[in-house]
């Protein structure tokens, strides 16, 4: 294999043990990475924290709107080579990946839109004596130093949501990408840097151990954290973070789904299986858990069985597969586990619960695992849909509601009435109506509650976030 892939650290020299990437599909190798140590680390803040000081050279609105601008364009003439690589190394489907691209293209576009509708608002004065002539207006800076730490099931697309506020609002930003897929973060940043962006503005780094990536994350530098992966990791690292170091958490959601009698299944189900099945599973707002009503429980769990049969699994690379691998070996493991526990405390097995391959699990239904398993208590993060009988409509919003997580949630009825009764009773930051719990546009916000994390997603709000509201009092006797 060639030389590693060097470090986007301006000056960076680095004495980390390589990393090596390989394809999830047949675990061969398509990289390596040079890796970030204690002196890398430092570098990246150093060169961040010093363009952030110098307040004289912060990049105007005019310029940043421009290189984003030029960045998606990039993106555009390259989209087919940007998907084909993302599905290579993170194993989502080239159809997904493809999806996942024009997504991305449009979020760095989304960004700009927010720079060109955003602005400060007039602070009123005159109202008493104490405010006479005076005018107040508030002005948006910059928060700091952005650090962000991304995760491996939407290699591209997660970086464009991290990196791309922090590039309009004005922040250096320093990405550590998942070590399973560094390589679409990679990529995206040398776009930045093709499209005008100074190299410094925006570092990239894989590093070469936990203890020099908390010494990253913690540093009194850093203005703002941005997270997006396990619960127990950004939890912990929240708790280290420096006084005065602001962040954002995203994790996962073991998301709900309530299906009322008179629910549409021919509409349904297609939906329920693409929002479980998806990247096998691998989505943070993933369908895990249906509850039904008694008549049509066993209907829907068979029907799901049906949807799956139609799942082509394989090379993700290739056009016509639906599901692609899971990530590494070792979760394909843990997801068998889950399923056997499940089946041996009285789950009935509906399809699927068995290997592929090293990585790749069949699509698997379960009709009533109990309470106490796995697959009722944690995400799974894989293609595993759980289908539960429920008595009674309160029963089961109880049951949706019992975790320590909340993030997004469904319910599917024809009668308004109940999807509003589902709508203002379940603990969830957005609950849709006759849709799965995944979807998602760019532009809305996206929060996990709870366990689930803390702030709000989408690119709008995550560029507000990254700002700081500043006021301004002008005092004059003409006013």
């Amino acid at each position: 294999m060639s030389h590693p892939h060097p470090l986007l650290v301006p000056g960076a020299r680095t004495q980390g043990q390589p990393l090596q990437v390989v394809a999830p599909f047949d675990l061969s190798p398509i990289a390596r990475l040079d890796t970030a140590d204690a002196e890398v680390v430092e570098l990246a803040l150093t060169t961040a924290y010093a363009l952030f000081r110098d307040r004289d050279a912060w990049l105007s609105a005019a310029t940043r709107i421009a290189i984003l601008r030029r960045t998606a364009e990039l993106m555009e003439a390259r989209q087919e080579e940007l998907a084909l690589e993302a599905a290579r190394e993170g194993g989502k489907p080239l159809l997904d990946s493809r999806v996942e691209v024009t997504r991305a293209i449009d979020g760095v576009r989304n960004c700009i839109e927010t720079m060109r509708s955003g602005g400060g608002r007039e602070i009123p004065m005159g109202l008493n004596a104490a405010s006479q002539n005076r005018l107040a207006m508030t002005h948006h800076e910059p928060i700091g130093v952005v650090v962000a730490v991304s995760a491996f099931n939407h290699p591209l697309n997660l970086i464009v949501h991290q990196v791309g506020p922090a590039i309009a609002a004005g922040c250096p930003v320093i990405v550590k990408p998942a070590e399973d897929t560094p390589l679409s973060c990679y990529r995206f940043v040398k776009l930045l840097h093709e499209a005008g962006l100074p190299e410094a503005w925006c570092q990239a780094l894989v590093t070469s151990g936990h203890e020099v990536a908390e010494r990253l994350v913690t540093d009194p530098r850093v203005g703002f954290f941005s997270f997006i992966g396990s619960a127990r990791v950004g939890w912990m690292l929240r708790s280290k973070l420096a006084p005065g170091t602001r962040c954002a958490l995203e994790h996962g959601g073991v998301a709900p789904v309530l299906v009322e009698a008179d629910a549409d299944l021919d509409s349904m189900l297609p939906l329920l299986a693409k929002g479980g099945f998806y990247h096998a599973g691998q989505v943070c707002v993933s369908v895990q858990r249906v509850f039904c009503a008694a008549e049509i429980a066993e209907q829907v769990a068979l029907g799901l069985g049906k949807q799956a049969a139609l799942i082509k699994v394989g090379d993700p690379t290739a056009a016509d597969t639906d599901i692609g691998p899971l990530i590494r070996p070792r979760e394909l493991e843990r997801i068998h586990s889950w399923v056997q526990e499940a089946i041996a405390a009285g789950a009935k097995l509906i399809c699927g619960g068995k290997a592929i391959s090293e990585t790749c699990y069949a699509p698997t239904v379960l009709l009533d695992p109990p309470p106490t398993a796995r697959v009722s208590r944690e995400e799974i993060f894989g293609p595993v849909i759980c289908v539960y009988t429920t008595t009674d409509r309160e029963s089961a919003i109880a049951q949706a509601n019992a975790l320590p997580f909340a993030f997004q949630a469904s319910v599917f009825t024809k009668q308004l009435d109940l999807a509003l009764y589902a709508y203002h009773r379940l603990d969830a930051a957005a609950v849709m109506v006759n849709d799965h719990t995944a979807f998602r546009v760019d532009w809305m916000p996206f929060a996990g509650l709870r366990q689930s994390g803390l702030g709000v997603g989408g690119i709008p709000y995550t560029i507000h976030d990254m700002q700081i509201e500043k006021l301004l009092v002008l005092k004059s006797a003409e006013l």
